[in-house]
């Protein structure tokens, strides 16, 4: 074997050595339709990486821009949803959209994506719906998932309140990510970064 070829096997064995230990790669912050979406959030203590990111539109209307926060990258929603780790849905808003509108986004979501949930569930959907408030452009949404503590709802730079459990913040990832997404699969698969 020549000097050479050693260096080359070398070379290729560090690669094949250190490829496990490489960290997933990291979207850097982007920007959709105006708004700058972080590269990184901290969801209790943990940095989460940008997934993807997606623009909602109801027709040619321009409602709010979203990014997908996880520990690593990922294009597989049922691993996502089945995983226990933190996760974060982050939306800013790039018009008004009144308290009642949202309301009956997690209705629907509710019905098209977790069919016949139990009194339970329904009732964590209501107290969500509580949380709600008309939203102002600018206004930024967020919905942080914790394991053993819950998923943490801040709107305008308000905490509003946690509701504990997985099966909420699984029902509730469902919206975006979901069998049926509310935005569409054009914009699940964004977040998902299928498509960026």
């Amino acid at each position: 074997m020549t000097r050479i070829q050693a260096a080359a096997l070398s070379a290729v064995l560090a690669v094949l050595v250190l490829a496990p230990l490489s960290p997933t790669p990291m979207l850097a912050q982007t920007e959709i339709a105006g708004v700058t979406v972080p590269g990184t959030v901290d969801a209790g203590g943990q940095s989460l990486v940008l997934n993807g990111a997606a623009l909602r539109k109801k027709s040619i209307i321009k409602v709010y821009v979203a990014g997908l926060y996880l520990p690593a990258r990922s294009q597989d929603a049922n691993a996502i949803l089945a995983s226990d780790g933190p996760r974060e849905l982050r939306m800013e808003f790039v018009r008004d959209v009144g308290k009642d509108k949202m309301c009956d986004a997690w209705d629907e979501s509710l019905a098209n994506n977790s069919p016949g949930a139990d009194a339970q569930l329904q009732g964590e959907f209501k107290q969500l719906c509580g949380f709600m408030q008309d939203l102002k452009k600018g206004d930024v949404m967020a919905f942080t998932y914790v394991p053993a503590t819950g998923t943490s709802i801040d709107i305008a730079g308000q905490h509003k309140g946690t509701i504990t459990g997985k099966p909420f913040a699984d029902a509730l990832f469902k919206s975006w990510i979901g069998p049926k997404p509310g935005p569409g699969e054009d914009f699940k698969n964004h977040l998902l970064g299928v498509k960026e």
